[in-house]
Formats: C-alpha cells, sequence, structure tokens
C-alpha cells in the first residue's frame, strides 16, 4: 500500500510541478502558448488559466491525500 502511494505521490508531484510552470506570472506564462490569451469578457483570466488553477487544485488535493496515506501506512 505504502509502494503504491509513493509512486502516485511521486506522479502527481512532477505534474504539479509541470502546472505551477504553466501559470501564466507577471510576463505571462507557458499558457499563452496554449490560447492563454484569449481572454473571457466577463473576468480577467482566460479558459486555459481557469482549467489550470482547477487541475492544479485536484492534483494538490491528490497529493495531500496521498501523504495522509501513507503516513497512515507506515504508522
Amino acid at each position: 500500500m505504502a509502494t503504491t502511494l509513493s509512486i502516485v505521490l511521486i506522479i502527481v508531484s512532477l505534474l504539479m510541478v509541470l502546472l505551477v510552470l504553466l501559470h501564466r506570472g507577471k510576463g505571462g506564462g507557458l499558457s499563452d502558448l496554449f490560447g492563454g490569451g484569449v481572454s473571457s469578457s466577463l473576468s480577467g483570466s482566460s479558459v486555459v488559466e481557469k482549467n489550470l488553477d482547477r487541475l492544479t487544485i485536484i492534483c494538490g488535493v491528490i497529493w495531500f491525500g496521498c501523504i495522509i496515506g501513507i503516513g497512515l501506512a507506515l504508522k
């Protein structure tokens, strides 16, 4: 169980690094490569940026769950 959670944790950690790097910073980000320049008229952020936010939050919850699961499995 701990080995499986450790493997999932490594994969999710690498995905989190990728997702954080894709976010727009002050000078733009890699999200502009995927159509991030087209922004919604109602809000200041683009659809791509909103989806990146959602994916980052989901990965963060999975990452947190893996950490808790590994802690409980090793106890």
